[in-house]
């Protein structure tokens, strides 16, 4: 049999290497490669892709900084010897180490948009996105001039809508968070798109250091939402992870609760919330039985994330006040 076909995870970096450039010529067959490697190995998919090859394609076209996909003509091209060497450091680290691609890579894309991110922030990978694209409809009813990201991480939410609504006059974002870490990333990515003069990066513990007056037109959040069950059970990648920006108790909303409770204070009459709250869905809505969440149906896959006007937090405050007094 094929040495190439029984790969395992005792091969030691050395002969991967020796194997990719004494064997393999093309992209595509470096492609190939790797994602029998990958699957061999068992790696855990769930940061942007959901498939081996795509996995393989990404890691492979980033390494020699070309953008995933690749069409045939691409695929066919030689690599060098320098390129398949690095190719095969990145691939033995995503499987030994278990750290996701775009750490290795540090690219990503969200909204067709490529963002910087190193193990500082989540990879971005959020079905808000279809939202973006939508431009929030049918919730938004007017051109926004104010919008708040919180929980920014990377910045790549704050930065699609900035795309999004880049043609409306006086369009101010911003990009909030508590990690400072998080908000270097942030920067970056602003800097890159040379968007700072209407994207800012803010650090403040959910809405504690915003102006109090200041009102947004609609707000979204990707909040930590990992309850302390599913963190034990994550698969090593996400590991790589920051902790801040997963965890969120027992029932994985302690940072929602304190976001209802707030929002209404910080959006205009005629605004809205969006808020992603994954596989802590169930839990909210068992303890918010009476709120009338608006599950937004995607359909490019995803679940969990509910908008809710600024009517709706007025009228149901006291439920919120009350379970956040109580989280």
């Amino acid at each position: 049999m094929n040495e190439l076909n029984t790969l395992k995870l005792e091969k030691c970096p050395e002969e991967v290497e020796a194997e990719i450039a004494s064997e393999l010529v093309t992209i595509n067959d470096v492609v190939r490669y790797a994602t029998s490697y990958l699957i061999e190995n068992e790696v855990f998919l769930g940061h942007g892709t959901d498939s081996y090859w795509d996995e393989a394609m990404y890691l492979v076209m980033c390494t020699i900084n070309l953008d995933p996909p690749a069409d045939p003509d691409t695929l066919n091209a030689r690599l060098t010897m320098r390129e398949k060497k690095n190719i095969a450091k990145v691939l033995t680290k995503r499987v030994k180490d278990r750290v996701p691609s775009a750490y290795l890579t540090n690219r990503a894309w969200f909204c067709d948009i490529e963002f910087y991110v190193d193990e500082r922030v989540l990879i971005p990978r959020s079905p808000i996105g279809e939202m973006i694209k939508n431009k929030f409809q049918p919730f938004l009813t007017k051109q926004p001039t104010r919008i708040l990201d919180l929980c920014t991480g990377c910045g790549c939410i704050a930065l699609a809508c900035a795309n999004a609504f880049r043609d409306c006059d006086d369009l101010m974002i911003d990009a909030v968070d508590i990690s400072d870490d998080a908000l270097d990333v942030c920067a970056t990515n602003i800097y890159k798109y040379g968007v700072e003069d209407f994207v800012f990066p803010i650090k403040s513990d959910i809405f504690d250091g915003l102006p109090t007056d200041e009102k947004y037109d609609f707000i979204v959040c990707n909040p930590p939402y990992v309850d302390t069950a599913d963190l034990e059970d994550m698969p090593e990648e996400f590991c790589k992870e920051p902790k801040l920006a997963l965890e969120a108790g027992e029932d994985g909303l302690d940072l929602v609760k304190v976001i209802l409770a707030e929002a209404k204070d910080h959006l205009t009459e005629d605004g809205f919330i969006v808020i992603e709250v994954g596989n802590s869905q169930l839990a909210l809505q068992m303890q918010f039985s009476e709120i009338p969440f608006h599950w937004v149906e995607f359909n490019n896959g995803g679940s969990g994330v509910f908008v809710l006007t600024y009517n709706e937090l007025v009228e149901y405050s006291e439920y919120f006040d009350e379970f956040r007094r109580n989280k």
